[in-house]
């Protein structure tokens, strides 16, 4: 069976201050192209499909014009969707029953009582049935009307007890889970590779460890950027279409195709190019280096400059704009500005609480803590560090 992986479409993202609106239509009719071209079985996307959870009408423009181009491909391709952090879940359900009939599937809620299941879609390939697995962002809190007695505390109960109630034939039939959590291994495990638009608690509650899924035949990932395997090759994050930030600049962005053999066969990974019609980067260097060696082809492209000459360059935004298109920002980092930064490392280093206190007040106040009121709140400091 072969399916896409796709997920974080973050519709109606903006850079820095500049609309992907024309770039994600471009990039998501390119996987259309490719489901109509290769015509897999199904289309799974893990989550994050709006950058917001009240997304704009443009945006929800954008997504349904993407799901047109999908169902209008013969036969029928099922498409799978699950929320993520970015969206709303009952947002996202709009319509379900009548998308439904039209071989689009959402998950857009964690479950919310005793009597839910996990939306199950099953599928049919040369090899027998796959069962698909939808499973939303989610967290302990969203699922405490689910168990009776002790209530899940962390991100890993959770997500394990909710696959328990599930009673899934891991021994005899091809099972694949679609989530949109933090993913993480054992201590010896390098960490998942992150990004600037992502946040995650390294080392606490808010991961999940990858044990709880190890016994799908596929684990289909979203919320991190970067594409990647965490701990195996079948429990996957595909990453996302486009890049979304300027620390995303070096990711290679691909469109992901899993295809799952007969049970016990691990899955074949396949990894599309892409073709974005603005490419991320960085420039490093001079003003007139940065200016004098622009190409041709990347002058429409989203630029963040670095400058590194000591000499102040005379409005380079300005000058930059001249030549690029879309610049994202500008920075200075030379040894002017680093013993800058050194100076007010240095002025910023924290007095004691009290003192800063005082010198609150002072200014504030006009007039000094009289010696009672400083006896007071010396009292209270004390009791917090107590504390």
């Amino acid at each position: 069976m072969k399916f896409f992986h796709l997920s974080d479409l973050h519709i109606g993202k903006q850079l820095h201050h500049y609309s992907l609106k024309e770039d994600q239509e471009a990039i998501l009719s390119e996987v259309a192209g490719y489901a109509k071209a290769l015509h897999p079985e199904a289309v799974v996307i893990a989550g994050d499909v709006y950058d917001r959870s009240v997304p704009s009408a443009e945006a929800v423009t954008v997504f349904d014009q993407f799901l047109t181009q999908l169902s209008e491909i013969v036969p029928s391709i099922p498409v799978l969707i699950i929320s993520g952090n970015h969206d709303s879940g009952e947002r996202l359900m709009y319509a379900s029953n009548i998308l439904e009939r039209h071989h689009i599937h959402l998950a857009g809620n964690a479950l919310r009582d005793r009597e839910e299941r996990l939306r199950k879609v099953t599928l049919k390939d040369s090899f027998g049935e796959v069962d698909f697995y939808l499973l939303p962002f989610l967290k302990p809190s969203y699922v405490r009307n689910v168990f009776e007695g002790e209530q899940p505390n962390t991100y890993t109960d959770a997500v394990q007890r909710i696959l328990e109630r599930e009673e899934i034939d891991y021994q005899n039939r091809r099972n694949v889970l679609v989530s949109h959590q933090f993913y993480t291994g054992n201590m010896s495990d390098a960490c998942p590779a992150t990004c600037d638009s992502e946040i995650f608690c390294l080392g606490g509650i808010e991961n999940v460890d990858i044990r709880v899924v190890k016994d799908f035949d596929y684990v289909a990932l979203g919320h991190l950027h970067s594409p990647q395997s965490v701990g195996s090759p079948h429990i996957r994050y595909c990453g996302t279409l486009l890049k979304y930030s300027v620390s995303e600049c070096s990711h290679v962005k691909t469109l992901t195709v899993v295809t799952l053999g007969e049970k016990g066969k691990p899955p074949l990974i396949d990894l599309l190019p892409l073709h974005p019609l603005r490419d991320v980067k960085k420039k490093t260097g001079s003003l007139q280096d940065i200016i004098g060696q622009a190409a041709a082809d990347e002058r429409e492209d989203f630029i963040s400059v670095t400058l590194t000459e000591d000499t102040e360059a005379y409005k380079p935004k300005e000058q930059l704009e001249k030549v690029f298109g879309h610049i994202l920002e500008v920075r200075v980092d030379n040894a002017r500005t680093r013993q800058k930064l050194r100076r007010l490392d240095e002025e910023l280093t924290m007095k004691d609480p009290l003192q800063s206190f005082e010198d609150f007040y002072e200014e504030i106040q006009g007039a000094k803590l009289k010696e009672e009121e400083r006896e007071i709140m010396r009292q209270i400091f004390e009791q917090v560090k107590e504390e």
